[in-house]
């Protein structure tokens, strides 16, 4: 039996307007730009995707299952400026078919640099789904798949019963992607592990034409996904939602094979769909993997230098975190959702200095004309922040003085 597990990564950050050192505001967002591309992505992807899936659980009458990770940032701005793509994913909740998993709220890199911060963005990200979608997230996804042993224990202590990663061939070895497995003395957490060349398959090389298996047909696809049974229990396809309308744009047929795969992959009849927490469920561990260091489902080294891999991203990074008491001290609201809106990860993404085939990636998605004025753009607003969080201590200190 081969199992197709789908989870979608649903992300939209708070992308920063033209910040110089001459500023003063605290409007660091920029607003115009957050709702054109909230609302294009939209129209293009949420929207007619929600529909497509919806459309599939109700033709395979349940048995087609999904499930997503929406960050905090997106469900913020999709409350703000598209309200009819969070009924649209209320609507895939009702069906019983959908399975929500947690995250941090700010897809942001805390675990690496704060643990409380990253304990209290993951249960605000649990308090968003159970307001939105009255679920509790029983898996968990960290920003961008980073994982280690060290992040299987913590999210085992918040009593998480299974959590997604990479399945990076160096990390992976002689193992399959396709099986259940377990951190190393842990075997109370399970970990599903991405097959990454099926799911890469569709998110990237769909629509290459220079691809020996273009075009990429359901039946082909489905042939692939059964060639499984025998040597794995379940086919991990982890991939940003965006794949589907944004990354490959309708015309290229993406619609119409997401269309019809499901109904081919269930032609075997050994074959189904099932949610992250079914397939803990239904399959048991067959051994541990042991990640001592860092990995991620980014660019070709599966590693963190998508995001500090250079002198830049270090220290915007270590400046960011560096304050966290005092923004924390001002117990002010505003400066404290300022502060994390910073951390999101598409912030360092940005200053990425990467070329060949992971640099043409990084150019796509930077709004900026280099990864310099990426950093300096982030520099300058940060400094302001940090010059809001000393102006709050010190009138909070001046009225305590007072009383």
């Amino acid at each position: 039996m081969a199992s197709v597990c789908f989870y979608f990564q649903v992300h939209q950050p708070w992308r920063l307007r033209r910040y110089s050192v001459f500023d003063t505001g605290h409007n660091y967002f920029d607003d115009h730009k957050n709702g054109e591309i909230c609302r294009k992505v939209a129209n293009k992807c949420y929207l007619p995707a929600n529909r497509l899936m919806l459309d599939l659980i109700r033709r395979h009458e349940g048995r087609f299952r999904i499930s997503y990770s929406i960050t905090g940032t997106a469900l913020d701005q999709f409350e703000k400026y598209t309200p009819e793509v969070i009924s649209s994913f209320q609507a895939l909740a009702s069906t019983g078919c959908v399975e929500f998993l947690d995250e941090t709220y700010y897809h942001s890199l805390a675990f690496l640099y704060s643990r409380e911060e990253f304990s209290a963005q993951v249960d605000l990200h649990r308090k968003k789904m159970q307001d939105l979608f009255g679920v509790t997230p029983t898996v968990f996804r960290n920003t961008e798949l980073i994982y280690n042993d060290d992040l299987a224990y913590v999210i085992n202590e918040k009593g998480y019963k299974g959590i997604v990663c990479e399945g990076a061939d160096h990390i992976m070895g002689y193992r399959s992607p396709n099986y259940v497995y377990h951190p190393p003395m842990n075997p109370g957490i399970k970990l599903l592990t991405k097959n990454y060349r099926l799911s890469d398959d569709i998110a990237f090389r769909f629509s290459n034409q220079g691809w020996s298996e273009w075009p990429l047909t359901a039946e082909k696809f489905a042939n692939w996904v059964h060639h499984v049974n025998g040597n794995g229990y379940t086919v991990n396809l982890f991939m940003d939602y965006e794949t589907i309308g944004e990354h490959q744009w309708a015309d290229t047929g993406i619609f119409d094979f997401l269309s019809h795969m499901p109904g081919k992959v269930m032609e075997h009849t050994d074959n189904n769909f099932k949610t992250p927490s079914e397939v803990i469920a239904a399959y048991p561990s067959v051994g541990d993997i042991h990640v001592p260091y860092m990995i991620s489902w980014a660019d070709m080294e599966r590693d963190l230098s998508a995001w500090l891999g250079n002198a830049m991203q270090s220290n915007a990074l270590h400046e960011i975190y560096k304050f966290e008491s005092m923004v924390k001290k001002t117990e002010d609201p505003e400066i404290i959702s300022d502060w994390r809106k910073l951390q999101t990860s598409d912030h360092f993404y940005y200053m990425c200095t990467k070329w060949f085939s992971d640099g043409d990636v990084h150019k796509y998605f930077n709004p900026y004309d280099s990864p310099y004025d990426s950093y300096i753009n982030y520099m300058n607003v940060m400094d302001n922040l940090r010059t809001r969080c000393r102006a709050a201590i010190g009138q909070t200190v001046d009225k305590l003085e007072m009383v």
